[in-house]
Formats: C-alpha cells, structure tokens, sequence
C-alpha cells in the first residue's frame, strides 16, 4: 500500500503542474477560433475556404462584422445566427469575449 502511494504521488504533483498550463491552453482566444470557428471562416477570418464558401460564411473581417458591437458578436457565437450553430454550451462566456477581440484583430492580420 505504501509502495502504491509513493507512486502516486510524483504522478499527483505532475497533474497539478499540468493543469494551469491545460486551462490556458482552453482560453487562448487563436486556439478557440482554430477549433471553433476556422473550419467554416477559414484561418484568416475571410471565410474564403470550401466550407466557408458554402455556408456563405461571414468575413470576419469585413466592415459589416467589424463595425456590430461586441454584445451582437457575443450573441451571435453563443446564441447562433443564420446557419451558424451556437456555441455557448461549447465556449465559456469569458472565453468568448476573448474570441470577439480576437475577431476586431483579424482585419490587421490581412
């Protein structure tokens, strides 16, 4: 029992150590819109990509995106909008107001 304890110990503290780097992987605004958002608005935001193309997916970039406020952007991610799906029992609230500063900053990306 002892010998088993003192093996799960090293194992403890490596998963503790972990887990900050694990949560500030999960709110990194890019890696958020890589996995939510890039399959239909492509990389860069322009939705110039196949799926994107048929979805007629927003360019993010554009003026019509850029200029909605960030409550409506907020929405739209977590509420849907048009064929776009919610995504608010996927993406925590802080995370997406990380995502929608993440959006207003892909037009100087172009």
């Amino acid at each position: 029992m002892r010998e088993l304890f003192l093996r799960l110990i090293p194992a403890g503290i490596l998963c503790c150590l972990a887990l900050p780097s694990a949560t500030q992987a999960q709110s990194d605004p890019a890696k958020i819109y890589k996995t939510n958002c890039a399959l239909c608005h492509a990389a860069d935001g322009s939705g110039d990509n196949a799926t994107g193309k048929a979805m007629h997916a927003k360019d993010l970039r554009s003026e019509e995106v850029q200029k909605q406020s960030d409550v409506a952007l907020s929405e739209a991610i977590s509420k849907g909008k048009g064929k776009m799906p919610a995504f608010a029992a996927k993406i925590r609230a802080d995370d997406v107001q990380k995502l929608v500063a993440y959006i207003r900053s892909l037009p100087s990306k172009k």
